[in-house]
């Protein structure tokens, strides 16, 4: 029987990935990878305007199809298999990362008119310029008595949809009204392959409060918040939505000639980049739990029951595998947190002492930490670099670092930024048990779990958890194939359920971090003072952060 292959594609926060994998039993036959070349815009635009105020995160919507274009020919002219072997295309992206388009749905940001208008560019998920919004939707849903509502997660994130359209209407109305559509970009990127108009609804789910039960937020509630989004819904959200593993259409004549495939080859529902690892890490378990590890984290388990509390939310049933909720939470930054330390903060004696033993930063750190016990020598962190998602949900909210003396050492502080992560999942966890998932095990991916084995050894000794290695770096990418061979069927050579292509196409790495009896006790107390620094510095208490990062 012929081997047939699908291509996943993995929009991350800086670049782009394309792997080419067997149907058969996933492997990885080949990977291309390209940065984005505007990166993140947080200070100018291309054509050198300034950007006002804080919290922008955009980017340029010209680089995802560069991208595109580089990365799907070179890893299948990698693969050295045969276009017409390919059977289908998925795709994952970073979420909510929304751009407004025209009627023929090119990005506003192109138009010559609108290069210098910093809200017709693409907002990235990070973009955290709509907290003031995300506040104002709060508000309104109290007022409304429907904060705990399952549809609105508990408390509105500014990193949402909702938000971010708000911000345009009240800081660039015009071009609200101009907008024709406001898309996810990782249903932009499927719907110009297809020349199709379908949304997903693992995007719609979990980032723009949509439920197949009722639709977008209600008319009366939009128009409560302004008067120009009453008609949001019909005139620029659309509700032609699909659910993970089903086709939105077909690979188009002209996208088939420029990618070097064949015309006519389905395309997968684009799903969130954390939530293509579940099938690609293997999880489809009760007791399992998915982590990605990278700049930020995600944590992922399945569940009988919606639930919305302090930042964890449920999403829709079917979103990520059929007939399952999936909690979701995470961390704001993870390794962007280390990153800023370890570029910021670490003398040149250090850089000097790491070049001479042939180390990076991290890995000099890293052996340093290691022979410390925990907490260091007395330092304890909040892990809210980039904000914080759970429990408070605001992105005003910082970082913190207690118990520092004229002794204290970078060691010590990388030791304790990883701890404040490890605590900060804990407390994630235990949100979990409280809706009645119990987590056995956790199956981790991410650059982060491949490369430092201290940190994972601390997560496994503070959430008192095994904790086992994807089979793949790529594991959102693979995700995004398994869900390709599930749109492309079994007729074409793929599969008829998720279940099924998660069975045949992962596997797990032979490394497994357990819990250290000794180590887990000690950090017992450790995150107990770590829960009271949480509360310290809760924001319906202690306005502290949010009054500082209104300091420009």
């Amino acid at each position: 029987m012929e081997r047939k292959y699908v291509i996943g594609l993995d929009y991350g926060t800086l670049s782009g990935r394309a792997i080419i994998a067997d149907c058969k039993d996933g492997t990885v036959l080949a990977s291309a990878v390209k940065e984005y070349d505007h990166g993140v815009m947080s200070e100018y635009l291309p054509d050198g305007t300034e950007l006002t105020g804080t919290g922008w995160a955009l980017q340029n919507p010209k680089d995802y199809i560069d991208v595109l274009k580089y990365i799907i020919p070179e890893a299948v002219a990698q693969s050295g298999v045969s276009s017409k072997d390919i059977i289908g295309i998925g795709l994952d992206f970073t979420s909510c990362t929304m751009l407004p388009v025209d009627e023929n749905n090119v990005p506003l940001c192109l138009l010559v008119k609108n290069v210098s208008r910093p809200h017709a560019w693409v907002k990235l998920w990070k973009h955290h310029g709509a907290q003031k919004q995300a506040d104002e939707i709060n508000e309104l849903l109290k007022k409304r008595g429907e904060i705990d509502n399952i549809q609105f997660g508990g408390k509105i994130s500014s990193e949402l949809l909702l938000p971010k359209i708000l911000q345009i209407v009240e800081e660039d109305p015009e071009l609200y009204d101009e907008a024709a559509s406001f898309l996810e970009v990782g249903d932009w990127l499927t719907q110009i392959l297809t020349n199709g108009r379908k949304r997903s609804g693992n995007l719609a789910g979990y980032k723009a409060m949509w439920t197949p039960e009722t639709g977008y937020p209600s008319k009366d509630f939009l128009l409560q918040l302004s008067p120009k989004l009453e008609n949001l819904t019909e005139d620029k959200l659309g509700d032609d939505i699909t659910l993970a593993g089903q086709p939105v259409g077909y690979l188009t004549e002209d996208w088939a000639k420029e990618l070097g495939l064949c015309a006519g080859i389905p395309i997968a529902t684009a799903v969130i980049d954390s939530h293509a690892g579940m099938p690609g890490s293997g999880v489809s378990k009760s007791d399992q739990m998915m982590m990605v590890l990278g700049t930020s984290s995600v944590m992922l388990a399945l569940s009988e029951n919606g639930y919305s509390k302090n930042g964890v939310v449920s999403g829709i049933k079917g979103a990520i595998l059929p007939k399952k909720y999936a909690l979701e939470s995470g961390l704001a930054a993870v390794g962007d947190m280390l990153g800023w330390f370890v570029d910021n903060c670490v003398s040149w004696e250090y850089k000097q002492m790491a070049d001479q033993q042939g180390m990076d930063l991290h890995s000099w750190l890293t052996r340093k930490a290691e022979k410390l016990s925990p907490g260091g020598h007395g330092l304890l962190a909040l892990d809210w670099w980039n904000g914080n998602k759970t429990p408070y949900v605001d992105g005003r909210l910082s970082g913190v670092l207690v118990g520092c003396t004229l002794l204290t050492k970078p060691e010590e502080i990388y030791r304790a930024l990883i701890e404040s992560t490890a605590f900060g999942t804990k407390k994630i966890m235990q949100l979990f048990a409280e809706s009645g998932v119990k987590i056995h095990t956790i199956i981790a991916s991410g650059g982060i779990a491949e490369k430092n084995s201290l940190l994972m050894q601390i997560y496994a000794d503070v959430l008192n958890c095994e904790i086992h290695i994807s089979g793949t770096e790529q594991t959102a990418a693979l995700g995004a194939a398994i869900y390709a061979s599930v749109a492309a069927g079994k007729d074409l050579g793929g599969y008829e359920t998720i279940q099924e292509a998660v069975a045949n196409m992962n596997h797990l790495k032979d490394i497994v971090y357990k819990p250290n009896p000794p180590m887990v006790e000690k950090y017992v107390e450790l995150y107990q003072m770590y829960c009271n620094l949480v509360e310290m510095f809760n924001p319906q208490k202690n306005t502290t952060m949010i009054t500082l990062s209104q300091l420009h």
